[in-house]
Formats: structure tokens, sequence, C-alpha cells
């Protein structure tokens, strides 16, 4: 059986992720909880990502920061083997449970400090690319951590979104591996698989179409909000799910 609304809520993840900059994963992980188990979502959520992370390489790669991939990519790839491995570790409900005080407390804290910035380092580039790489490997979504992060180069949107996309193909090549090797990419995962990689596609096709009518500030607004409403969905939901 295929759920058609889960299909039409992951077409819309993708959008938002493309156009909000914090990655499509952020608002399919918590819609994709309604239907499935969250091991099993973040087994989808790792090969959905492939398929948007090169159509957003192919749309938008008039511009690649290589240093920044190093940067910041390299310590993403070894930190979501570290998150992706310990994600085995938790009952899906609790990681579910984790998931959503991270959705809230990031969009709290960005909508409260709307100004926040780091600066443009070295180190905070290796710091940044390690909590995106680990986040990414045991909840499932690192974007927002990852473009916090970028945000300090001053990359023109194009440029950041082509270097994040980058930097995702690699994080999500290597989890999809270690997910696979823990059991997440099941049966249903596979089912799933040449819709969401369809959808990849028309997603950040209609990302990037989407561009050229909102401002980057107006939309980030609404962005953290929709976060902020999904955080605390998730978070409902699965506490009335705790036994006892």
């Amino acid at each position: 059986m295929i759920y058609f609304w889960f299909l039409i809520l992951a077409l819309l993840a993708e959008v938002l992720g493309t156009v909000g900059g914090f990655g499509s994963s952020v608002y399919f992980v918590p819609l994709a909880g309604f239907y499935f188990d969250f091991k099993t979502v973040l087994g989808m959520v790792a090969v959905f990502h492939l398929s948007s992370n090169i159509s957003k390489l192919s749309l938008f790669r008039a511009g690649i920061d290589r240093q920044l991939i190093l940067n910041l990519g390299l310590p993403s790839v070894i930190f979501v083997i570290l998150g992706g491995l310990l994600s085995s570790k938790f009952s899906a409900l609790y990681l579910e449970i984790l998931f959503g005080v991270f959705l809230v407390v990031l969009s709290i804290f960005l909508i409260v400090r709307s100004n926040f910035s780091i600066k443009p380092s070295l180190r905070n580039s290796i710091v940044g690319g390690s909590l995106s790489g680990f986040t990414a490997g045991l909840l499932g979504s690192g974007g927002a951590i990852r473009g916090i992060t970028m945000a300090a180069f001053n990359l023109d949107k194009k440029k950041f979104i082509a270097t994040s996309a980058a930097i995702d193909l690699a994080v999500d090549f290597t989890r999809t591996l270690v997910y696979y090797q823990n059991g997440y990419i099941d049966e249903t995962a596979l089912r799933y698989l040449p819709y969401l990689l369809v959808i990849g596609f028309i997603g950040s096709w209609l990302g990037k179409k989407v561009l050229h009518y909102l401002s980057e500030r107006t939309f980030k607004s609404f962005a953290l909000l929709l976060i902020l409403g999904i955080g605390l969905v998730t978070l409902i939901r699965s506490f009335v799910n705790l036994p006892g």
C-alpha cells in the first residue's frame, strides 16, 4: 500500500527545505513519522536526500565552495557515522522525542536570536560540521546546524545551496550505508524509493522557481514558525505514545 498524502507531504518538505536553507529532512522526518516507525523514517530520509541533493547540484551548479566542503564536509561525514551507529542504541520512540525537542529548541533560539551569527573560522566550520553530521546520523536532520554555520561565510543563495548539497550528498551516502547495516532500510523504505527519487528532483526544481518570488528573510521567518509547530506536534504525539 502506498500512502498518497505522504508523497504530497514529502514533496512539500523538499520545496520548503530547498527554499528555506534548512534542508528537507527537518520537515520530512516528523511528517513521515505520522505514517512510519522513526527508524524506518531514518532509512527513508537518507535515500530521499540522495536524490534531492543530486538534483540540487544539477540545478545550482554555478558555484561550489570547495574549501568549505573540505572544512565542514569532512567532519560531517565522520560524525554522521558515529550518530548513525548510536541511533541503534535507542528506541524509536525516544529518538522521536529527542528530535521533537531538537526542533523546538532550535526554532525558538533562531526566532529569538534572529541576528545570531558565528565567525567564519576554520574551528567553527569543523565544530558546525561535526554537530550537523552527528544530528543527521542520530536524528535524521542536521541541515539547520550546517545552514547556521555556512551563513557565516556570506555565500550567495545559489552557491549556498550547491555547497550544502555537495556536503549533504557525502553525508547521506555515508549514513545510508550505516542505516542499511542497522536494518533501517527495510521493505517499506525500498517500496517508496522510486517515488521519493522522483519527488526529490521535482521538489528541488519547484524550490528553485519559488526562490524567484519570495524574499529570503520573509520565508525564513515562516519556515522557523513551521519548524516550531512541527516540533511541538512531534513531541505531543510522542508523549501520547509513551508506555504506561
